[in-house]
């Protein structure tokens, strides 16, 4: 064999793992002991972990530092945890790249290794690198971050089109002494369906008017054309009582947004409440509505 036979062969891999290859890659093409330790001497490889090296050059890009890291780690590793939330967008900063895997040699220099079983159905392949699955990068991340910060997680997953609120209640269910699982369920709560009824919820805000001192609204009634929930016509002053915005479309979203508009250019100000604000500390929902029919008053 030619000794520069397989450089372009070498070369291709890297274009397409962010200019990192494994010992095992190299081997499967052909790379003998000869020509891998003359490639290190040459510093056309440079080592970066154990079994893992960089190809021309060690300026790396982040996915290639993350893929690199996962290839240290070995067969069946992949990115998980903050590393994997970054990697789908859903954290912005990470204290070092975290890897899972089943079995693992001692990580390098900078990588944290959770050892955990990672089945098919928990993995998957964003540019180029082995990463958790959403759900799973979300379960994962239920166990290293604080309640603000998981929140904010899931928050962003949802903007991004990433969540799924059922596959993660499966999995919940599937995992009763998982770490994090409690905090994670109380996250959880916040993008849950309501679970009270539209006349229920009518029913409730009547009761905290008259709970707080509040002046009965109209219900169901009309304003400028358009129905709402409630309404103090003296005050113009309508509120409607939204569900967990994650289980509404899109045209809703929008049809409701252009309807408080037209309500606003008729002088009508709307409030809008939801079902946690009516199943919960009423206290604070209160003292804001009343507040803002004492600036209203005729």
């Amino acid at each position: 064999m030619h000794d520069h036979s397989p450089d372009r062969a070498v070369a291709a891999l890297a274009g397409r793992q962010h200019g990192v290859v494994s010992l095992t890659q190299l081997r499967r093409l052909g790379l003998s002991d000869r020509q891998l330790h003359g490639r290190l001497a040459a510093r056309r490889l440079q080592r970066l972990h154990r079994g893992v090296y960089a190809v021309g050059h060690a300026a790396l890009t982040e996915r290639g530092r993350e893929l690199a890291a996962v290839l240290a780690c070995g067969g069946g590793a992949v990115l998980s945890h903050r590393s994997a939330a970054r990697l789908w967008g859903l954290v912005r900063r990470v204290p070092a790249i975290e890897v899972t895997c089943s079995r693992s040699r001692a990580p390098g220099k900078g990588i944290v290794v959770h050892r955990s079983p990672v089945g098919p159905e928990d993995c998957g392949v964003l540019d180029a690198v082995p990463v958790t699955t959403v759900v799973r990068t979300i379960l994962d991340l239920a166990a290293v971050l604080t309640e603000p910060q998981l929140e904010d997680a899931v928050n962003e997953a949802e903007l991004r089109r990433l969540f799924d609120l059922t596959a993660l209640e499966e999995r919940l269910r599937g995992a009763p002494g998982r770490r994090g699982r409690c905090r994670l369920g109380r996250v959880l709560d916040l993008w849950r369906p309501p679970q009270l009824t539209r006349s229920a919820a009518e029913r409730r805000f009547l009761e905290l008017c008259a709970e707080h001192g509040l002046p009965t609204p109209q219900s169901n009634t009309w304003a400028a054309g358009h129905e709402v929930d409630f309404l103090w016509p003296a005050a113009r002053l309508a509120v409607e009582v939204d569900g967990a915005a994650v289980h509404r479309t899109r045209r809703a979203f929008e049809l409701d947004r252009r309807r408080d508009r037209k309500l606003a250019a008729e002088g009508i100000h709307v409030v809008r409440v939801t079902w946690r604000d009516l199943d919960g500390e009423s206290k604070p929902l209160a003292r804001e509505l009343a507040a803002i029919l004492a600036k209203r008053a005729p």
